[in-house]
């Protein structure tokens, strides 16, 4: 069965918002303009603090987006440009120096849409159930008894 489109969209966010934490990416914001945009459901927006943390930033996003398997659409990551733009179709990652991040404002062009909680998708996904192994288990248990 195939997971929904928001639903594989927002498992992206949360690789792309891990990869970024680990390697210390400033002021992480996360943006749903799904309801604003038509090209794009989610904005990811970050800060370096060089050109040289810039390139971790994005190389490490990179490596992260491959290894789910999630294609990378492009990439426009000009030499010193102090922006990089990362599209992944349903998910847009903007990593910025400081001074380019608050010169061009992308919050403040998105007002409008909802701001997800950092702490909700960095926190680990809970552990999936084996209450169906334990109810095995438990079967074969109470047969043995029995017999």
């Amino acid at each position: 069965m195939k997971k929904p489109k928001k639903a594989v969209a927002s498992a992206l966010v949360k690789i792309c918002v891990r990869a970024l934490d680990e390697k210390k990416a400033g002021d992480l914001r996360v943006f749903d303009v799904s309801e604003q945009s038509s090209i794009t459901d989610y904005l990811v927006i970050a800060t370096a603090t060089s050109e040289p943390h810039l390139r971790a930033l994005r190389v490490e996003l990179e490596k992260a987006v491959d290894a789910s398997g999630a294609r990378t659409v492009g990439v426009d990551a000009a030499r010193e440009s102090g922006w990089v733009v990362v599209d992944l179709f349903d998910v847009m990652v903007h990593l910025f120096l400081g001074s380019h991040r608050s010169h061009y404002g992308l919050e403040r062009l998105w007002k409008d849409a909802v701001d997800l909680p950092l702490a909700e998708l960095l926190a680990a996904d809970p552990k999936p159930k084996t209450g169906t192994k334990r109810l095995v288990k438990s079967k074969a248990v109470v047969r043995r008894k029995r017999a």
